[in-house]
């Protein structure tokens, strides 16, 4: 039976606009993009001496599992150019399992909700955009919710 995953899509190196569009056509080659959000300008998170990022959310009717998934954003990811060299550094391109329908997952490799999603502003602005009832499955909470009570007070701007 099919699920909603929802996949945050960020960049900040090169073409940023050009690889979160490319990415999210690629990520429909395989499932059903069912939202796509707008595209936004963001501050760096972490590490601070990069620049802005273009981030948008996905939700994504998929039947693979969260694992399956998961390999298949980490391929696209290398397919455009990502290398991994700096925690939370410049990248052409990042795909992030956000939620996936209410699932809770916790392998060494991969948890989802999104462990960092509920503090990220450059998440739950476009989460919300698409579903601002989409919930945490952890802290039973809509995306909508978490955004209210957010304290994070970066920079999130819709692109034109």
């Amino acid at each position: 039976m099919p699920a909603i995953a929802y996949i945050g899509v960020g960049s900040n190196v090169g073409d940023k606009k050009a690889n979160c569009q490319r990415a999210i056509e690629l990520l429909e080659e395989a499932d059903k993009v069912v939202a796509v959000s707008s595209l936004y300008y963001t501050e760096p998170v972490g590490y601070q001496e990069q620049e802005d990022f273009i981030n948008a959310v996905v939700a994504l009717e998929t039947e693979r599992s969260p694992a399956v998934l998961l390999a298949r954003c980490l391929a696209l990811e290398e397919r455009l150019g990502r290398k991994r060299t700096l925690r939370w550094g410049p990248r052409t391109i990042d795909l992030d399992i956000l939620l996936y329908g209410e699932q809770v997952v916790n392998l060494p490799d991969l948890v989802i909700p999104h462990p960092q999603m509920a503090a990220r502003k450059f998440v739950l602005v476009p989460l919300v955009e698409i579903a601002p009832d989409a919930v945490h499955p952890v802290l039973k909470k809509t995306a909508r919710l978490m955004l209210q009570e957010l304290k994070d007070t970066a920079t999130v701007m819709k692109c034109r």
